[in-house]
């Protein structure tokens, strides 16, 4: 029994360990290897220029601007030189018309996905709908991608109800 425990706290200290790796180290320096004009779904996130997102998360984020549809951005064509998208792709329901309209308004967009590496974070069922499949955390074109097994059912069961 003991030598079970120990396996589960090994694994759990593992996948805790590389989900922080890649979610708060690697996206920290990717966030601040320069100044984003526009951080689409930002969360509690400043990119330095707009962020935006389908919901206010935090009052204290600068230069906040609230989106209704992420399918058709507030934006005018080639608006911004610098989108970056981070942890968003995994959560939508149509990643790649959310990718064609983020190249409508950006010049340069950076994705940033959970790595399959972080897998904690890349077969998340109870948030995520996307796996992609990728052992990098940056992209600059949408990585390819999967549909999360059982992702539907269980987002139906929970009744989810944010969605982008």
């Amino acid at each position: 029994m003991e030598s079970v425990i120990l396996v589960f706290f090994v694994l759990f200290a593992t996948l805790y360990s590389l989900n922080k790796v890649s979610y708060v180290l690697l996206k920290g320096l990717i966030f601040n290897q320069r100044k984003w004009d526009l951080n689409i779904c930002c969360g509690k996130t400043d990119g330095g220029g707009i962020n935006a997102d389908i919901v206010r998360h935090n009052s204290s984020v600068a230069n906040f601007k609230l989106i209704h549809d992420i399918y058709n951005l507030p934006f005018a064509n080639k608006e911004f030189d610098s989108v970056i998208c981070s942890h968003t792709m995994e959560h939508v329901d149509n990643p790649q018309l959310f990718d064609r309209e983020l190249r409508r308004v950006g010049s340069q967009v950076v994705y940033i996905v959970p790595p399959l590496w972080d897998i904690a974070a890349a077969c998340n069922l109870l948030e995520h709908k996307w796996i992609f499949l990728t052992l990098r955390k940056k992209h600059h074109s949408l990585p390819p991608c999967m549909r999360l097994p059982f992702s539907r059912t269980i987002h139906r069961y929970l009744e989810q109800r944010v969605t982008a």
